[in-house]
């Protein structure tokens, strides 16, 4: 394997060096990376059981009610019984839920393009199948 190819550490590095930019962005807001893509997931899918949401972001369901209780407080979420079956809950974007996600999406539409930058399109959407491959590549734990 060439030098340059230790791929676990240029990701870890990349993570944690995206994370910090993300969080620094957010933070002018009081808003978390987390609670930018449960905004982002509800501006597409209001009124999504909790579950959904939290599998689709892939946070772990105990998480993600401490998630949903501290966006609720902030005035993000509205929480409400499902209709169908009433032990499951339902999440809605407020009006200042709704505003602030659309803030988010401006600031990480500007992270994403900077991210692009000095890439063709060939090259980013390879580099896009690549990391989507690593979620079949390693499964999301079936009790996480």
């Amino acid at each position: 394997m060439k030098a340059e190819h230790r791929l676990i550490f240029l990701l870890t590095v990349a993570y944690r060096r995206l994370q910090r930019a993300i969080e620094q962005e957010t933070a002018a807001h009081d808003l978390t990376s987390a609670q930018a893509g449960v905004l982002f997931y509800l501006g597409r899918n209001d009124e999504a059981l909790i579950g959904d949401v939290s599998q689709a972001l892939d946070i772990v369901p105990s998480a993600m009610t401490g998630l949903a209780d501290r966006m609720e407080r902030a005035g993000l979420i509205k929480r409400r019984r499902d209709g169908a079956d009433g032990r499951s809950q339902r999440l809605h974007l407020t009006a200042a839920g709704h505003e602030l996600g659309k803030r988010a999406a401006t600031r990480t539409r500007v992270i994403n393009s900077r991210l692009m930058d000095g890439f063709s399109e060939a090259e980013i959407d390879v580099v896009s199948r690549w990391l989507t491959s690593l979620q079949d590549k390693f499964p999301k734990d079936k009790d996480g």
